[in-house]
């Protein structure tokens, strides 16, 4: 995946603010932030989006969750609440496809979103 833009951000092809990496995840800031805290987590391995998870997916899938619990930990997040986004394909809010979990937190959180 040459031209996805996660794909390269992975191979350190393009500059990010990393916070965690992994052998099978990348998490890092995201430039255009809508929460004092905006993390991205991604897997490291391509997957267009959650739609494209197969039975395979089950430990990485884990993986990621248990890293943004792990950031959220680690930015002071839990006490109060943080927010996970998946968005999913052009309905969803998708932009980037290359699967990946919005980390947000810091402020109090409006509902229902968008």
């Amino acid at each position: 995946m040459t031209s996805c833009l996660f794909c390269r951000l992975v191979k350190k092809e393009i500059p990010s603010r990393i916070v965690h990496e992994d052998d099978t995840v990348l998490a890092f800031e995201d430039v255009h932030p809508q929460a004092p805290v905006h993390i991205l987590v991604v897997p490291k391995k391509h997957l267009d989006s959650l739609s494209h998870l197969t039975p395979t997916d089950r430990d990485l899938m884990g993986s990621l969750f248990l890293i943004v619990n792990k950031l959220a930990q680690a930015r002071n997040l839990a006490r109060d609440g943080f927010r996970t986004v998946i968005n999913t394909g052009p309905d969803g809010g998708q932009t980037v496809y290359h699967l990946h979990i919005h980390l947000l937190g810091g402020r109090p959180m409006a509902w229902p979103p968008g």
